[in-house]
């Protein structure tokens, strides 16, 4: 019979509250376009951002567009970007600790009940790293929620930010030219 670790349960719900609370703002209602800023045309799908490719062509079956400011568009993106590379570092992580575990035994059972039993100074670094490279996503691509009179700058990304382009790019294939980048 397995025993439960006695911090394990409450280390997941930790875990759990905080990651749904972290880039949360309170809002009364869903952000829509500023009378100021544009709105999505059927001429210029998802304000220009790529993806929409052949044979799907412009997806939008939920209507999502219809209305919605630019700024909100490449807020959606961001976030899309941001969740779908942490899910190909999960993928990876998985499929390389099957072969590679220095940190587990791997004779206690599920990777779930051996992550709360990791000494105290990973843990310690494994959220150091992560706030590390948060902070500077943030920093690069989001507006100081502080600055300004209200509530403006909360979830609002830079101006001159195109969702993604953290600028990291050690090996040099990002192209120079804008249309090579577009057709990448």
């Amino acid at each position: 019979p397995r025993t439960k670790h006695p911090l394990s349960s409450a280390m997941s719900l930790a875990l759990a509250s905080s990651s749904l609370a972290l880039n949360v703002a309170p809002r009364s209602g869903p952000v829509k376009a500023v009378a100021a800023e544009p709105v999505a045309s059927k001429a210029d799908f998802a304000y220009g951002l790529p993806g929409n490719i052949a044979p799907a062509g412009n997806f939008d079956p939920a209507n999502l567009l219809e209305g919605t400011s630019k700024s909100e568009v490449y807020r959606w993106r961001e976030a899309e970007l941001t969740h779908g590379r942490v899910g190909m570092l999960a993928a990876a992580g998985f499929l390389v600790q099957e072969g590679f575990h220095p940190l587990f035994s791997a004779d206690g059972g599920p990777a779930i009940e051996q992550i709360p039993a990791l000494p105290p100074a990973i843990w310690f670094l494994m959220t150091l790293g992560i706030g590390i490279c948060e902070t500077l996503r943030i920093q690069k691509g989001w507006e100081n929620p502080y600055s300004g009179d209200g509530q403006e700058n909360i979830q609002k990304l830079k101006a001159d930010y195109y969702p993604g382009d953290l600028g990291f790019d050690p090996l040099g294939l990002k192209p120079t030219d804008p249309a090579e980048l577009r057709e990448m």
